[in-house]
């Protein structure tokens, strides 16, 4: 039995539905610690949970596609990789969490400095997961090695804030449990970046065949 294209647009609106939320919590858990708002970051608590079970639901419905279906070629592909991809969205929703939980903290400290590159990385991160999405849906390798190279931009802040929080930690000690809560939201939002790159780089596979995972290839190699 082949698989039937309704089957492949809903499994397509579930992901579309998770990666909504997926945004949804990145953006709630960094504008709670922006604006000091620790009821948005219980949003995101409440809302992992949505996310969890998307998980469960797209990875069962994937697996009885392969069971009943068993599905070759692309559209074998296809499934697979959205298994993967629901993975991904569900890690992300995770970091997402741990955003929210060190914004709870924070907020019931004083202010160390005003935040300007954690919105931006938020900003470029968030852009990625529903590039990398839309991506998928549309199976448009450009927009992938698009997020892909965008990767960059999060690993070059990630490492601005590190140098910035490091030499605020040296010249005053008392710094040392706020800095390093932000660190942690820095790092965070790297990894949200990373699982964008390693779905875009699923798109890349769902429409070459070819895995390019582990792979250190320029953009225009890839």
């Amino acid at each position: 039995m082949t698989v039937r294209n309704e089957e492949l647009i809903r499994l397509k609106e579930m992901l579309l539905k998770m990666a909504t939320l997926v945004e949804s919590a990145i953006q709630n858990s960094v504008q709670s610690l922006v604006e000091r708002n620790s009821d948005l970051a219980r949003l995101v608590f409440e809302g992992d949970r949505a996310i969890n079970t998307f998980d469960v639901k797209i990875d069962e419905e994937c697996i009885r596609l392969l069971a009943l279906k068993q599905p070759m070629g692309k559209d074998l592909r296809f499934i697979t990789t959205a298994m993967k991809i629901t993975s991904d969205l569900e890690r992300i929703g995770d970091n997402a969490v741990n955003i929210a939980e060190r914004a709870v903290e924070l907020n019931e400290e004083p202010l160390l400095k005003p935040y300007i590159d954690i919105p931006r990385m938020s900003r470029i991160s968030q852009g990625m997961v529903r590039d990398t999405i839309n991506a998928f849906i549309s199976e448009d390798k450009g927009l992938a090695k698009d997020v892909i190279i965008r990767d960059d931009e999060v690993d070059d802040l990630n490492e601005m804030v590190w140098k910035e929080l490091m030499f605020i930690m040296t010249q005053d000690p008392t710094t040392v449990s706020r800095a390093v809560k932000i660190t942690y939201v820095s790092k965070y939002l790297e990894r949200i970046a990373d699982h964008a790159t390693n779905i875009a780089e699923m798109v890349l596979y769902l429409v070459d065949g070819k895995i390019i995972r582990h792979m250190a290839l320029p953009p225009e190699e890839i």
